[in-house]
């Protein structure tokens, strides 16, 4: 079943070249065990544009759709056999241990 860790790193968390040989390294463990399918890192949330459409009317808003402390900062999506191997996968990811995921089992429809 595939899997989408959404990343939400602690506040000041950043990309230094110690995180990222840690999550290459990572990555790498990760595809030989054949669970790694993909993954990105998000622009800071100020980026971000929220798309409504009300009426039939597009309404684009500056920001996150909602007003929260924590942030995605980033995705990895995986293979796993089950939510218990998707959780091992993802605590270790550099930015859970002091911030969090959230793990969201992708839904397949049948066309």
């Amino acid at each position: 079943m595939k899997y989408l860790s959404l990343v939400y790193p602690p506040a000041g968390f950043s990309r230094t070249p110690a995180v990222i040989r840690e999550f290459l390294s990572l990555r790498r463990t990760m595809t030989e065990a054949g669970v790694f399918l993909g993954s990105g890192q998000l622009q800071p949330v100020d980026s971000a544009t929220t798309v409504r459409v009300h009426g039939g009317e597009t309404v684009l808003t500056d920001g996150p759709f909602a007003e929260i402390k924590e942030h995605v900062g980033g995705y990895i999506l995986l293979e796993c056999a089950d939510l218990d191997e998707a959780v091992r996968w993802t605590a270790m990811f550099p930015g859970v241990q002091e911030g969090a995921a959230e793990i969201r089992p992708l839904m397949e429809l049948a066309v």
